[in-house]
């Protein structure tokens, strides 16, 4: 079994990561939130759109069935 990084997380690694904190920093998108941060939501998002997910039910089901994997493509797992 191949035991690297995901494809996906290799795709977030090519990602220039300060530009979205600096920009996530100016404009404080930040403000307030608790649990669920920008670059969570854009991982979420991103990972929607390259699997084709169609609507937040299918989102959700899809990253519900993956959640031993959550955190190796950049996701902090959720508590129910």
């Amino acid at each position: 079994m191949y035991s690297g990084a995901t494809v996906f997380s290799q795709l977030m690694q090519q990602l220039p990561w300060w530009r979205f904190l600096d920009l996530d920093r100016r404009y404080q998108s930040d403000y307030k939130v608790k649990t669920f941060r920008c670059a969570e939501h854009f991982r979420v998002m991103a990972f929607a759109q390259l699997t084709y997910r169609e609507n937040l039910r299918d989102i959700e089901a899809c990253l519900c069935a993956m959640e031993p994997k959550l955190y190796h493509i950049g996701i902090r797992a959720r508590s129910p």
